[in-house]
């Protein structure tokens, strides 16, 4: 059923190669929006929701084309996962994930690339990268996996894991990726947070499994990009450089639905009362939210556009992590500020406003989005000491 509604959505698709259908994406916003109430109860995402994130195309987003995908830009990803975030961030949160999970697994081997890609682009892909967990031990033709890893976002209807872990039995064994089919892990429901509750980030366990060469990366090469001429850029790209604006987009969506949301609620008027957006501290209140929630997403796409623009290096590295943890800072403040305004029926736990404030608050806690590393790289480039991972 799912596979047949994913046919029929891409059939009526008219959106451009390498850009996710505008109308597709609209399709899983909506699809994600009316399964929310479902999928928090749940804490993982419904069915219908997961074909339509396939349909609207975040799987292949960044898959090589040569097996079928977009080698897709930032900066839509970005536009999409927004999308999707006004209806539910975690929907968001998970689409977002596979498309940069997808990213990585292309610097993969060849032959680790053609098992995860070799019979269609639309994979779903989980991962554990940081910080490495489990053993890697070398064996034969490979490696020999093992241990436990935390926060999969996503798992339960991956179809390949990438797991982080250091080599074992070397002096200094750096860390290793590995690509790991999902039927060979086992789950463990671990998730049960406020914000992000349908991603179903839970823990994955894996007895000992050799990993065959071919689907084995060092982690640091991962991490840089893949830094051969003429490669895309969504492949060259460093995670620093990127990440961030993909981690941060589903809390763009999920802002801009808590200031729709709220000022339904300050426009309105009880009998004979003032309106609140009368008032002059809301007013105020309005003003500085809705402006810092706008210059997040301005933010946030002129980070997008330079890791599109292909010039890598530390300086635009520096500056991205500085912009993305800003923007998550002002979406996290934002929406806290017209959350503590609202009226008390706002404040429901199963109400709309709720649900959105405790995920773009959840969001901006990530480390990837934290402000003081980012400080820290971005003083440093000014004296030319930042790298370009």
């Amino acid at each position: 059923m799912i596979e047949a509604d994913v046919a029929r959505i891409r059939a009526a698709s008219h959106g451009r190669p390498g850009r996710p259908d505008p109308k597709a994406v609209r399709r899983a916003a909506d699809a994600a929006r009316r399964d929310s109430g479902a999928a928090r109860h749940e804490r993982r995402l419904t069915s219908g929701t997961i074909a339509a994130l396939r349909a609207a195309g975040f799987e292949r987003h960044f898959v090589p084309r040569r097996w079928g995908g977009e080698e897709g830009t930032f900066g839509a990803v970005l536009r999409a996962a927004a999308v999707v975030g006004e209806g539910c961030a975690s929907a968001a949160w998970c689409a977002v994930l596979w498309a940069a999970h997808g990213r990585f697994a292309a610097l993969l081997p060849e032959e680790g690339q053609k098992e995860i890609w070799g019979e269609g682009p639309d994979v779903r892909i989980a991962a554990a990268l940081m910080p490495p967990s489990g053993t890697a031990l070398r064996v034969p033709g490979g490696w020999s996996l093992q241990g436990e890893w935390g926060l999969v976002s996503g798992v339960d209807h991956a179809d390949w894991v990438l797991l982080a872990a250091p080599e074992t039995g070397r002096p200094g064994g750096a860390a290793r990726v590995f690509a790991v089919p999902a039927d060979l892990v086992a789950v463990r429901d671990t998730w049960n947070a406020t914000g992000l509750r349908a991603t179903g980030s839970n823990t994955v366990v894996l007895e000992a499994t050799v990993v065959p060469d071919g689907r084995s990366v060092p982690l640091a090469a991962l991490l840089a990009g893949d830094s051969t001429d003429g490669v895309p850029p969504c492949h060259a790209a460093p995670a620093h450089l990127a990440g961030g604006v993909m981690f941060c987009a589903p809390a763009v969506g999920a802002a801009r639905r808590v200031l729709a949301v709220w000022s339904g609620w300050a426009q309105g008027a009880a009998p004979g009362r003032v309106r609140p957006l009368d008032r002059p501290s809301v007013q105020e209140r309005l003003a500085r939210s809705a402006a810092e929630i706008e210059a997040a997403g301005l933010l946030l796409g002129a980070a997008a556009g330079r890791a599109d623009g292909g010039a890598i290096t530390a300086e635009a590295t520096a500056v991205n992590r500085r912009d993305v943890a800003i923007a998550a800072d002002w979406l996290a403040t934002s929406v806290d500020r017209l959350f503590r305004t609202g009226g008390a029926h706002l404040r429901d736990t199963e109400g709309e406003l709720h649900r959105h404030w405790s995920d773009v608050l959840t969001i901006a806690s990530h480390g990837a989005l934290s402000l003081e590393p980012a400080a820290e790289a971005f003083a440093r480039s000014l004296d030319g000491g930042a790298d370009g991972a």
